[in-house]
């Protein structure tokens, strides 16, 4: 095998909270997390030539050791003295600084692809290992299903994905810095932390609006005081019919939950004559399990 070519899927959550800052800085978290149909294309090919080099279609993202997915080649190349070269093509469509793992999907996709390319054997946990030193949510994108998210990313325990719905994604045209974010989060008695359990037991139910009536995020506190449009796509989005919506990540991408096909191409459009945000899409969940069912027919 010379070429691999793989889909880096880009996640929501359904929940997101922030437990308390660890003494080193880091943020403990508990977070419900779906991987949704919208995927980047990741093609990478061995070369003669060593080192290793990358294309993006878009033209403000680096291609240098800046990029985490350089970064994920470089630290398994490193590491297993792999001397042939390797050319990574990122076709992006998941919207970058957004909060949808964009470019940790495209890292934990290199890793992936590096490893069976390279014949490295290296088991799903190990893999794991390498992601989690190069950003909190690529152990995720590696697990690829629905998991609540524990620790500082790193512990992982897949649950029941959301039940197959129409969701609209919808990025106003600002990019937000996770890592601001994070630092300015004040956590106090008046916090309002969403209910993660509830959220879990309602997936395992596959209760859609036992899920949908627990959306929250405690990073919207931080992000929306900045970002006001956030809100009002929010809104926006549950006036043209969506169960619930809310932001994802550190923001500022907004994902609405429909029960309704009409209803979401509606919102789409409703969404688009706008002017609120920049990149819109209309998905659903990605559900592995689905996948391996009609893999195995």
């Amino acid at each position: 095998m010379n070429t691999i070519r793989l889909k880096a899927r880009a996640k929501i959550n359904l929940g997101l909270d922030v437990v308390r800052r660890r003494p080193d800085g880091y943020h403990e978290v508990r977070m419900v997390m779906q991987m949704l149909q919208l995927y980047d294309q990741i093609c990478i090919e061995k070369t003669a030539e060593p080192g290793i080099r990358i294309h993006t279609n878009l033209s403000f993202l680096p291609t240098d050791e800046r990029n985490i997915a350089y970064k994920a080649a470089k630290v398994l190349m490193d590491a297993y003295q792999i001397k042939k070269g390797v050319k990574i093509d990122i076709d992006k469509h998941i919207p970058v600084a957004a909060g949808m793992a964009g470019g940790s999907t495209d890292c934990a996709a290199v890793l992936y692809g590096i490893n069976r390319l390279f014949r490295l054997g290296l088991r799903p946990e190990e893999l794991r290992e390498y992601g989690v030193k190069l950003g909190a949510d690529v152990p995720y994108c590696l697990l690829r299903q629905t998991a609540l998210s524990e620790g500082i990313g790193e512990i992982l325990t897949p649950v029941a994905p959301l039940p197959n719905c129409p969701i609209l994604i919808a990025k106003p045209p600002i990019s937000v810095s996770t890592k601001h974010v994070y630092e300015r989060l004040r956590l106090d008695e008046n916090t309002v932390h969403p209910d993660i359990d509830g959220i879990v037991e309602a997936l395992e139910r596959q209760d859609l609006y036992g899920v949908t009536g627990r959306l929250g995020n405690v990073l919207e506190t931080v992000t929306v005081s900045e970002y006001p449009v956030i809100i009002r796509i929010k809104e926006r989005m549950i006036a043209s019919g969506a169960v619930n919506a809310l932001m994802s990540g550190s923001g500022p991408t907004v994902f609405g939950i429909f029960d309704d096909e009409k209803k979401a191409e509606k919102a789409y459009e409703d969404m688009r004559a706008s002017g609120l945000a920049r990149q819109i899409y209309l998905t659903r969940p990605f559900n592995q399990m689905d996948v391996k069912k009609c893999a195995n027919r």
